[in-house]
Protein backbone atom coordinates (compact mmCIF):
# COMPACT_ATOMS: atom_id res chain seq x y z
CA UNK A 1 0.00 0.00 0.00
CA UNK A 2 3.00 2.31 0.20
CA UNK A 3 4.28 1.79 -3.36
CA UNK A 4 4.28 5.15 -5.15
CA UNK A 5 4.10 3.45 -8.55
CA UNK A 6 0.77 1.77 -7.67
CA UNK A 7 -1.07 4.32 -5.53
CA UNK A 8 -1.74 8.02 -6.09
CA UNK A 9 -1.39 8.97 -2.42
CA UNK A 10 0.43 6.12 -0.64
CA UNK A 11 1.02 7.97 2.65
CA UNK A 12 -2.56 9.15 3.17
CA UNK A 13 -5.75 7.29 3.94
CA UNK A 14 -7.60 7.38 0.62
CA UNK A 15 -10.58 5.04 0.03
CA UNK A 16 -10.75 6.37 -3.55
CA UNK A 17 -7.88 4.03 -4.40
CA UNK A 18 -10.53 1.30 -4.62
CA UNK A 19 -13.27 3.25 -6.43
CA UNK A 20 -13.74 4.03 -10.10
CA UNK A 21 -15.06 7.34 -11.49
CA UNK A 22 -18.67 6.26 -10.80
CA UNK A 23 -17.97 5.28 -7.18
CA UNK A 24 -18.04 1.51 -7.77
CA UNK A 25 -15.58 -0.84 -6.05
CA UNK A 26 -12.57 -1.82 -8.14
CA UNK A 27 -10.26 -4.69 -7.15
CA UNK A 28 -6.66 -3.52 -7.57
CA UNK A 29 -3.96 -5.98 -8.59
CA UNK A 30 -1.47 -4.28 -6.25
CA UNK A 31 -3.55 -5.04 -3.13
CA UNK A 32 -3.10 -8.62 -1.87
CA UNK A 33 -4.00 -8.71 1.86
CA UNK A 34 -4.19 -12.53 1.97
CA UNK A 35 -1.41 -13.37 -0.52
CA UNK A 36 -2.04 -15.36 -3.67
CA UNK A 37 -1.27 -18.65 -5.31
CA UNK A 38 -0.42 -21.87 -3.58
CA UNK A 39 0.32 -20.30 -0.22
CA UNK A 40 -2.71 -18.05 0.08
CA UNK A 41 -4.56 -17.74 3.36
CA UNK A 42 -6.97 -20.63 3.92
CA UNK A 43 -9.14 -18.47 6.20
CA UNK A 44 -9.56 -15.54 3.80
CA UNK A 45 -13.29 -16.01 3.21
CA UNK A 46 -13.99 -16.48 6.94
CA UNK A 47 -11.90 -13.42 7.84
CA UNK A 48 -13.72 -11.27 5.28
CA UNK A 49 -17.14 -12.42 6.51
CA UNK A 50 -16.20 -11.80 10.16
CA UNK A 51 -14.87 -8.32 9.42
CA UNK A 52 -17.99 -7.49 7.43
CA UNK A 53 -20.35 -8.63 10.20
CA UNK A 54 -18.30 -6.81 12.85
CA UNK A 55 -18.13 -3.45 11.06
CA UNK A 56 -21.72 -3.56 9.81
CA UNK A 57 -22.83 -4.14 13.39
CA UNK A 58 -20.86 -1.09 14.52
CA UNK A 59 -22.11 1.11 11.68
CA UNK A 60 -25.74 0.07 12.23
CA UNK A 61 -25.54 0.82 15.94
CA UNK A 62 -23.37 3.94 16.09
CA UNK A 63 -22.63 7.16 14.24
CA UNK A 64 -18.91 7.94 14.44
CA UNK A 65 -17.75 11.54 14.66
CA UNK A 66 -14.75 13.50 16.00
CA UNK A 67 -14.70 14.56 19.62
CA UNK A 68 -16.54 17.79 20.50
CA UNK A 69 -14.43 20.78 19.52
CA UNK A 70 -12.48 18.86 16.85
CA UNK A 71 -13.36 19.21 13.17
CA UNK A 72 -12.82 16.52 10.56
CA UNK A 73 -10.07 18.60 8.94
CA UNK A 74 -8.12 18.54 12.25
CA UNK A 75 -7.82 14.73 12.22
CA UNK A 76 -4.41 13.32 11.32
CA UNK A 77 -5.01 10.52 8.79
CA UNK A 78 -1.43 10.24 7.51
CA UNK A 79 0.22 6.83 7.47
CA UNK A 80 2.78 6.43 10.28
CA UNK A 81 6.43 5.64 9.55
CA UNK A 82 6.79 2.10 8.25
CA UNK A 83 8.50 -0.32 10.61
CA UNK A 84 8.40 -4.11 10.75
CA UNK A 85 4.66 -3.84 11.31
CA UNK A 86 2.41 -0.94 10.40
CA UNK A 87 0.73 0.23 13.60
CA UNK A 88 -2.31 2.49 13.41
CA UNK A 89 -2.17 5.81 15.21
CA UNK A 90 -4.58 6.25 18.10
CA UNK A 91 -7.61 8.36 17.19
CA UNK A 92 -10.06 9.89 19.62
CA UNK A 93 -13.60 9.53 18.34
CA UNK A 94 -17.11 9.56 19.67
CA UNK A 95 -19.52 6.75 18.95
CA UNK A 96 -23.06 8.10 19.26
CA UNK A 97 -25.86 5.55 19.50
CA UNK A 98 -28.30 5.94 16.62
Amino acid sequence: LLDKTQWETPHQFNPNHFLDAEGNFVKREAFLPFSTGRRNCIGESLAKMELFVFFVGLLQTFTFQPQPGVSESDLDLTVPQTTFTLRPQPQATCAVVR
